[in-house]
């Protein structure tokens, strides 16, 4: 756990513009069940916090289709990509003293096949939450945000759940 100074720096340091931010794709999985939406949380492997599958860019890999390999990888799920991110958030990389800006950009991902082996099960978990334990169990508050952005765009557009 980072000490209370070092929060507030990092607060501060994100809100800063940096020529230098080293940019990241993500996938936010979700299903339609019964009416309501649900989405696929991980494990990070460093803190153990509840993120969505996110990693920098694949050579030869549109961006979405990099963020897909990264939720295949990391949640052991695959289904259909937007093309477009819902959103764009920073977060920092933390390497020993070093702090990385790392600008993120989120696409949905509409879940249709979830494995039951995957290649990083041995050191993350997954778990599906409704919308209030995702707010509560993400970190980032622009990301609880972005999540119910999504949420609130499914619903309205009344999409319907996967078979």
């Amino acid at each position: 756990m980072q000490s209370y100074p070092q929060y507030f720096l990092d607060r501060l340091y994100l809100r800063l513009r940096t020529p230098h931010a080293t940019r990241q794709v993500a996938a936010l999985p979700y299903k339609v069940i019964e009416g309501r939406v649900a989405f696929l949380l991980v494990t990070s492997r460093r803190s153990g916090r509840w993120i969505f599958p996110k990693g920098s860019p694949i050579e030869g890999l549109q961006p979405w289709e990099a963020a897909a390999q990264e939720a295949l990888e990391e949640a052991g799920v695959e289904g259909e990509m937007e093309t477009r991110p819902l959103g764009t958030y920073r977060t920092i990389k933390k390497g020993g003293i070093r702090r990385l800006v790392v600008e993120v950009d989120l696409y949905p991902m509409r879940v249709t096949t979830q494995h039951a082996e995957w290649p990083e099960k041995g050191s993350r978990h997954r778990h599906w939450v409704l919308l209030p334990e995702a707010k509560r169990l993400l970190n980032d508050p622009v990301v609880a945000d972005l999540t119910v952005k999504l949420s609130r765009r499914l619903l309205r557009a009344g999409l319907q759940p996967v078979k």
